[in-house]
């Protein structure tokens, strides 16, 4: 394979990220927070990175996930819809993402099921 044809769009995945929130609009919901879990997929091109090997070339994902982690931690929702939309926004704020989606679970949000989940996509309109 010569270096021509290797494909540096890197693919990072934050997996399981578990943080409470109150999320929901019962009462019950309101009033006492809840385990979510954030699971972030995303694309950028790495080529800087693999060729640099420098961290200034890489995306950071360990601001994203701080980020997310600010956001959602201790905070209100009413909808995991709303949630999981304002998570794919932190996400999509950095400008080498050209493609994420968030999956957030609910655990035990219904009765007889592990968990109820909602995820979201976007991606960059190519230049």
């Amino acid at each position: 394979m010569t270096p021509s044809t290797v494909d540096h769009q890197a693919t990072v995945r934050i997996k399981d990220l578990l943080l409470r929130a109150y999320i929901g609009i019962k009462e019950e919901e309101i009033n006492n927070q809840q385990d979510v879990l954030i699971n972030v997929k995303l694309r950028y091109d790495a080529t800087a990175a693999v060729n640099n090997n420098e961290i200034e070339s890489a995306l950071n994902y360990r601001t994203i996930t701080k980020q997310i982690i600010h956001h959602v931690d201790g905070n209100r929702f009413a909808l995991l819809e709303r949630l999981t939309h304002e998570v794919l926004m932190i996400v999509m704020d950095h400008a080498a993402v050209q493609w994420a989606q968030v999956e957030i679970d609910k655990p035990h949000a219904l009765r007889y099921a592990e968990s109820v989940s909602v995820t979201l996509q976007a991606h960059r309109e190519a230049a």
